[in-house]
């Protein structure tokens, strides 16, 4: 039988099962196939199957340059091609669905998708410093994720201010400057409404190492640390900005011991870990199976320093194995090891071609689009969507 005679149902559940890159080649075969696949339900139920059966599964090493790693091998670390690629210092500040977003400079960002090498640049919005005073932008911190009610796709930039004449000036006399990107409206908008707290948030050598000022999206909530601050009675405090109601929530967090520790976020197949540091010594990580809820707050797994790893400078959970036997675990910024949750036993994994050092993050191949939807939605034949919509009330 031709694949022509086959009904459009069966084709489609073909095509759900289908790697990106494939999918992609797939479109230049016929108007209706390219229709098909840039449907956004087809976008939607083959994202949503990627996602259950953990499958199209990367990792994006973030350096100098920018390698990823395909999960199910963790072979060999290979240059991410995208444009602007020449530019070193490029910084990948978050992925969501597939998406990833790039820092160029502090105004110059863009969305990718790796997958159908889809490219867009934002609209410059400019930094406007407090009226009246003479300061600078110090700090910036960033985040990508998902409205997951409206089903758009959004940047947020804070940004901290110290008196220009002041080296030592730590930003407390002035309020952050938080703007959010939205991908449906292509445009920014000034968030007004600021916790007393923000104000707070930045310390120099916790924030600059190891990316902390990047944030964590879960449950369509984007994720940062304020550290302590002992002088000012402040404690450890999870940050969280509803992209939603585009607000700062309160984030519950999980009582991980009495004594002093570092904290760091991080996500586990959706899930919002918590990553306490007792000294570099021993780090225990919690995951929050039901979002907002302290009580649902689970000590996933603590690991004491080894010979090999003679200091826990950072760590940082990335992916469940295939059974959800291991967890696969960035260490130090220098190495990957799977952690085995029964056996409660390290082994390293050799990635070929990588850099000495990196951060990690995992991300999902998939079709979502940075172009514009309306625009693809208007060029589709008539009756394209009938054949998607009879195949979705089946499954």
């Amino acid at each position: 039988m031709s694949m022509s005679k086959l009904p459009m149902d069966v084709i489609t559940d073909i095509l759900y099962r289908l790697p990106v890159k494939t999918l992609v080649r797939f479109k230049s075969l016929s108007k209706p196939c390219r229709f098909l696949i840039d449907d956004p339900d087809f976008v939607g139920a083959h994202l949503s199957r990627s996602s259950q059966t953990r499958s199209n599964l990367n990792i994006i090493l973030k350096g100098l340059h920018l390698y990823t790693v395909e999960f199910d091998a963790l072979d060999n670390a290979v240059p991410l091609e995208y444009p602007l690629s020449y530019a070193a210092g490029t910084e990948a500040f978050g992925s969501c669905n597939g998406l990833l977003a790039f820092r160029i400079t502090e105004k110059n960002l863009a969305l990718y998708n790796p997958s159908t090498r889809q490219f867009r640049k934002l609209p410059v919005s400019e930094i406007d410093t407090p009226p009246g005073e003479s300061c600078k932008s110090r700090y910036v911190f960033y985040g990508f994720g998902q409205d997951l009610k409206t089903n758009d796709y959004k940047v947020v930039r804070m940004v901290q201010f110290s008196k220009i004449d002041d080296e030592d000036d730590e930003g407390y006399f002035f309020d952050y400057e938080v703007k959010v990107y939205s991908l449906k409206n292509d445009s920014w908008r000034k968030i007004t409404k600021l916790p007393h707290y923000l104000r707070f948030m930045f310390q120099f050598f916790y924030h600059l190492l190891h990316r902390r000022g990047y944030g964590v999206v879960a449950a369509g909530v984007l994720h940062w640390v304020m550290p302590p601050r002992i002088e000012f009675g402040l404690r450890n405090r999870i940050v969280g900005f509803h992209l939603g109601t585009e607000e700062f929530v309160e984030v519950p967090q999980p009582e991980c011991a009495d004594r002093d520790y570092l904290l760091d976020v991080g996500v586990l197949e959706g899930c919002l870990c918590a990553i306490c540091n007792f000294d570099q010594v021993t780090v225990d990580v919690w995951v929050m199976k039901e979002y907002g809820v302290k009580e649902s707050w689970t000590r996933l797994l603590s690991i004491k320093k080894t010979r090999a790893i003679n200091t826990l400078t950072f760590l940082r959970p990335l992916a469940y194995s295939e059974y959800r036997d291991k967890v696969l675990l960035e260490i130090n910024n220098q190495k990957f090891v799977w952690y085995d949750l029964q056996k409660k036993k390290m082994r390293s994994v050799k990635i070929g071609g990588s850099l000495g050092t990196f951060g990690a993050e995992v991300y999902v191949g998939s079709l979502v689009p940075v172009e514009d939807q309306q625009r693809m939605e208007n060029e589709k034949p008539n009756g394209q969507d009938e054949p998607m919509k009879r195949n979705r009330k089946k499954r």
